[in-house]
């Protein structure tokens, strides 16, 4: 499941952290970063573990309404939300339950909240929709859920409060791991019963040298990656810039200088889009504009054996 998008970012955070901790440790901080990118794996579960959480919501109320019903002689409430043939194929998913099998992994959510995210999605739109279309293919299922992560997980400052006191890390790194639950639920196949794949928690081999290469260059050369810097901003005063600024252009120069494989183009714009998020106002300009001069005096130099295919916009 991980990938390059979601290493840089840890390496990003772990470089931040070792630089601003007094007691530096190179070989400890390379733990936690390997660490850190398999919690980023526990996240992912966690996150596909609302789904089956909001399942037993709606049979607790689905009883209620039932019992209402026959005391009132009121029509029976639809068990449809309830049968959705996805949500039970993934509440029976084996390694989702092996996973919150284990104690170590126990992430008990608030009552209060799942009911509250249960009535937002009983009263949508969507699931006004899907209770009410004829189709009742196990595609209209999983797409029911498909919509409501979308419009109801991905952006609710329920579960970003509740991810922030689980883990520091966890606000910063869940608007990736949501483009993984949102591409799961889409790769689920009714024929896969319980045994259906999620993505792999294995780092490959290319991967894990990658996060570490990146890493240790950013932290051991950083008086270099600064002479860079310094050189490329002449009408700027190095002390001044935001750090986090910094932060991002010792990783983009490291990944330019040790990764041959990757374009260069690739790298800076991957740098300028994580100072958008993670710097200030101004920094993916600023970013940008630093990195194009750092990267065209490294090919002048003969330092860089790399090419600017396009100008950088």
């Amino acid at each position: 499941m991980v990938n390059r998008e979601i290493i840089r970012l840890k390496v990003l955070q772990l470089t931040y952290a070792f630089f601003q901790n007094p007691n530096k440790d190179l070989s400890s901080a390379e733990r936690e970063l390997f660490v850190s990118l398999s919690q980023s794996y526990n996240l992912y579960l966690y996150l596909l573990g609302i789904i089956p959480d909001l399942l037993k919501v709606g049979r607790h109320a689905f009883e209620i309404e039932t019992l209402r019903a026959e005391r009132e002689h009121l029509p029976a409430p639809s068990s449809k939300f309830i049968d959705n043939r996805f949500a039970l194929q993934l509440e029976s998913n084996f390694t989702l339950q092996q996973f919150r099998a284990n104690e170590s992994n126990t992430w008990i959510l608030n009552e209060e909240f799942l009911k509250k995210l249960y009535s937002q999605i009983i009263n949508s739109e969507i699931c006004s929709n899907y209770l009410n279309n004829p189709d009742d293919s196990y595609e209209a299922d999983r797409e029911f859920w498909r919509k409501i992560y979308k419009t109801l997980l991905i952006e609710n400052p329920d579960i970003d409060a509740i991810l922030e006191d689980k883990n520091i890390f966890w606000n910063d790194d869940k608007e990736v791991i949501d483009t993984f639950v949102m591409k799961t639920i889409r790769r689920f196949d009714e024929a896969n019963g319980d045994k259906q794949e999620l993505l792999p928690n294995e780092l490959a081999e290319e991967d894990r040298e990658f996060a570490r290469l990146l890493f240790l260059n950013a932290v051991t050369k950083a008086e270099e990656y600064h002479t860079l810097m310094m050189n490329a901003s002449k009408n700027w005063n190095f002390t001044r810039m935001a750090y986090m600024d910094i932060i991002i252009m010792q990783l983009a120069i490291a990944e330019m200088l040790t990764f041959p494989n990757i374009p260069l183009n690739v790298t800076i714009n991957v740098y300028v889009d994580l100072a958008k998020l993670y710097s200030t106002s101004k920094s993916g300009k600023f970013v940008n504009g630093m990195l194009d001069k750092i990267a065209r005096n490294l090919i002048e130099r003969k330092k860089m054996l790399k090419q600017m295919k396009e100008p950088i916009q």
